[in-house]
């Protein structure tokens, strides 16, 4: 990983400072809240923005249709990790990749801002996946770099910055979600890319007093040939898109239900393309390659969690729009404050599940039985919300049970995606720590992608069976998971 060891990063960083852990995980809490509100803010009405009728605001498209596209603008925001974590692996570290990102982020929030119709969607779309692959997985990556191996901290750690990414997502919908619903959704795009500008400015002004090292240095840089071949293969890669893309899209062979099925097939087999080439590259050793085999189901695990908590911002979106009671107790509920509840859950639990995670110590559930835990409530939640739908007999539904739903998941959630986070980050092998974080958020890719060919079965009338099937898939993988867990533990050579 360079002349740098990570001995030498953790010590270069304050070691306390923050509720006990490294100063720099200030910068970074800060960093990722304002990222998240932006993010979160933006997804809280997207989905509307683009059904909803011109004369409300909206683009106007058909309903499944933008249900889809949701689901594929979550997986190629995931699924440009890969780009991310390779440029930084190889070619300017973790620091400079979360900065370039947030630029990025925040040009695709202020194309949104300004009305300018589908053509504007897909640009802002296109900039802010290039900028999420750059920071998201990176700012993951240094959180892991500040830590000394061994360090009991580390997961408490990464719970109390999973509190910060929740915070934002917890203001953003309120906010952003408001102005958009009852003003004007430009508005609400405007806001959140304020948001992601006073991200860059936290990162800017703390990271060389906080980070120390953390972020600066190159993993696995690229050598002058391997710099030049990449650049050809880029150039050459990038001509050949534009010449296929004049030739398809004009002829009609290329759509956008043709590009959501591309999506759906690349989201299952670009992680499999990444296993193998860890497994098999020789800066792997092979205690990494039993480290990279037990990671094989946990991912699989993360994959159908994510399946089920991404329909947050879909199917759940459009039943809080649809099915569910917005006028309770002589107030009018925006459907977009629902999306608040999955991170306003996670504030309220997260410092419960660290504080707990560190009481129980070597008696805590080990990582695999965690991710079992999580696939468990992740298929419960889904269980739960198809009974109000069961029982209305097509009506308008509390919105209780929404609530309920939202929060059974969170508990998933919290024993799954904290712990995903720091488990990446101990089991990655040396030469692929940032790929091995995009690698992380490739099982959220897979999950949308897949999603995005689901979405279009469910209907109020099927709702039942929609949401017992997958809830109830969840649950069977979850048990096998629990069975697995001392297999898939003594592979992982002694990571906890």
């Amino acid at each position: 990983m360079s002349s740098i060891d990570k001995q030498q990063i953790a010590a270069s960083v304050p070691q306390r400072g923050f509720f006990g852990h490294p100063k720099g995980l200030f910068t970074l809490f800060f960093t990722e809240f304002w990222e998240r509100f932006s993010y979160y803010g933006m997804r809280a009405i997207l989905v509307y923005y683009m059904y909803y009728e011109v004369s409300k605001g909206g683009l106007g498209l058909d309903e499944h249709l933008a249900l889809a596209i949701m689901s594929i603008y979550g997986a190629l925001v995931y699924m440009s990790g890969i780009i991310g974590g390779w440029l930084a692996d190889r070619v300017f570290g973790t620091s400079r990749a979360v900065f370039y990102g947030g630029l990025l982020i925040m040009a695709g929030h202020i194309a949104l801002a300004i009305p300018g119709g589908v053509a504007a969607l897909f640009v802002s779309m296109a900039l802010i996946v290039l900028g999420t692959g750059l920071l998201k997985p990176n700012v993951s990556s240094i959180v892991g770099d500040m830590y000394k191996p061994g360090d009991d901290r580390r997961d408490a750690g990464f719970s109390i910055f999973y509190m910060g990414i929740n915070l934002g997502g917890f203001l953003a919908p309120l906010v952003v979600g408001t102005a958009g619903m009852k003003y004007n959704f430009h508005l609400g795009f405007g806001l959140a890319a304020v948001g992601m500008f006073l991200g860059l400015i936290v990162f800017v002004a703390t990271r060389k007093k906080n980070l120390g090292l953390a972020g600066t240095y190159v993993p696995n840089p690229l050598t002058p040939a391997e710099k030049k071949k990449a650049a050809s293969i880029m150039a050459v890669g990038a001509v050949v898109i534009a010449v296929l893309l004049a030739i398809l899209i004009p002829n009609g062979w290329f759509t956008v239900e043709t590009f959501i099925s591309l999506v759906g097939i690349l989201g299952i087999i670009i992680p499999i393309i990444y296993f193998v080439v860890m497994y098999r590259s020789p800066k792997t050793t092979a205690e990494e390659r039993s480290r990279v085999i037990a990671y094989i189901p946990l991912f699989i695990a993360s994959a159908m969690f994510w399946a089920i908590q991404e329909q947050g911002s879909t199917i759940l979106a459009n039943y809080a729009d649809k099915r569910t009671q917005l006028d309770v107790a002589g107030i009018h509920l925006s459907p977009a404050w629902f999306q608040s509840l999955n991170p306003l859950f996670i504030i309220l639990l997260a410092p419960v599940f660290a504080w707990m995670w560190v009481k129980l110590g070597k008696r805590q559930p080990t990582i695999p039985q965690k991710f079992a835990l999580g696939l468990l409530f992740a298929g419960l939640s889904f269980i739960v919300i198809l009974v109000p739908g069961h029982l209305s007999g097509g009506g308008l539904v509390h919105p209780i049970w929404l609530v309920l739903s939202y929060f059974i998941v969170v508990l998933g959630e919290l024993c799954l995606s904290p712990v995903g986070l720091s488990a990446t980050t101990k089991l990655a092998p040396a030469a692929f720590s940032a790929q091995t974080m995009s690698l992380w958020f490739l099982s959220n890719a897979a999950a949308q992608a897949i999603n995005a060919q689901l979405v279009r079965f469910y209907t109020p009338e099927n709702e039942t069976a929609y949401f017992g099937t997958i809830g109830g898939a969840a649950v069977v993988l979850s048990v096998i998971l629990f069975l697995l867990a001392p297999s898939i533990q003594r592979l992982m050579k002694g990571v906890r």
